[in-house]
């Protein structure tokens, strides 16, 4: 896929846009004045493959409280603000690597540039985020309703106010609870900006529900080379977020992490309990940090071709399976050792790598 050309920003040490890496965000749901619990999040986080994290800023206390939470974290933190310029310019002088604000609920001009100047001085990028939700009067009256095309008038209203104060190192988002005014709204933006874009589907909904859907309008614009950074929004533990994206970039080739499972949905052929191998499989090595394919499948008609095409993989007979290792069989296995056999070969393969 040919990927739109976007200038280039750096969030901490994390660059975002041109031909960098596409990079995979969250957002703390901790409170952000409990210093030990929004550590220890970021930590999770981290560990799961978050590269860049967010959090709320509600308050002077919850800015204050930034210096030693970005001093303790293990990757960039971004400041959420959202009305007050103070709490902008706070978390910037307590050591945030970036800011996401939207110019136009900051207020007034001065307002805006107080914050610009800070940001300015300290080298951090401000992220513009619109959301479907949360237009400007104005333009909901102009366009009826919170479109596509409104969005990006919003989003671009604000940039030019940015440019204005000839600040460039900004990054956009423009988000809807539904596919298609995000899919229109990205679109039209990156005809008419080379802005880094950050993507998402704003409010996707629970682990089920949010998954799918943003896995498709994500993976959309990602397939049409849109999107310089990602956050999947989804109802629950935040680690899940940076799970999905990270399949969302692997299954479009477009970075690699930890391993990539096949399995079968079996059938009236498989002779195993193959969902029960697959799931703990999955549950044991989802964390791994070498990019291994790993193949768990029920029977002989795409077991063994599948198996031998992945890096390490079982195929299933009647009451036992075959273990697989970059196409060699290495021995019968029988069922209740299965997943144990798997598991240990994936961490043998991955500790050679």
């Amino acid at each position: 896929m040919e990927r739109h050309r976007t200038r280039r920003i750096m969030v901490g040490s994390v660059p975002v846009g041109e031909d960098a890496p596409i990079s995979v965000q969250s957002m703390c749901t901790s409170d952000s004045r409990d210093i030990p619990a929004t550590v220890a999040q970021i930590e999770a986080l981290a560990a799961a493959g978050c590269e860049l994290v967010r959090c709320a800023v509600p308050d002077q206390e919850a800015a204050a409280a930034l210096k030693r939470i970005s001093a303790a974290s293990p990757i960039p933190v971004i400041a959420d603000i959202h009305f007050d310029y103070r709490l902008a310019v706070a978390a910037a002088q307590n050591g945030v690597a970036g800011l996401r604000i939207n110019p136009g609920n900051i207020g007034e001009r001065w307002k805006v540039a107080e914050v610009v100047r800070v940001c300015a001085e300290r080298k951090l990028p401000i992220r513009i985020g619109v959301n479907g939700g949360s237009l400007e009067k104005e333009l909901l009256e102009r366009f009826g309703h919170a479109s596509p095309e409104a969005i990006v008038a919003s989003a671009l209203g604000h940039l030019r106010l940015l440019e204005d104060l000839h600040f460039d190192a900004v990054k956009i988002s423009v988000k809807a609870s539904d596919i298609r005014r995000t899919l229109a709204a990205y679109r039209l933006l990156a005809a008419k900006t080379d802005c880094p874009l950050h993507l998402g589907i704003t409010e996707a909904g629970t682990v089920w529900g949010g998954t799918i859907k943003s896995a498709i309008g994500i993976g959309m614009l990602l397939a049409e080379g849109i999107g310089d950074t990602i956050r999947v929004s989804l109802t629950g533990d935040p680690v899940d977020e940076v799970r999905v994206g990270w399949e969302i970039l692997k299954v479009l080739g477009l970075r690699q992490r930890g391993p990539v499972f096949i399995s079968c949905p079996t059938c009236g052929r498989c002779r195993i309990d193959l969902i029960r191998v697959a799931e703990e499989v999955e549950s044991r090595l989802r964390d791994l940090p070498a990019p291994l394919t790993i193949a768990v499948m029920g029977c002989s008609v795409n077991g063994p071709g599948e198996a031998r095409e992945a890096d390490v993989g079982i195929a299933g007979g009647v009451g036992e399976g075959l273990l697989f290792r970059r196409g060699e069989i290495l021995r019968k296995v029988a069922e209740n050792c299965l997943a144990e056999a798997l598991v240990e070969e994936a961490r043998r393969l991955a500790e050679e790598k």
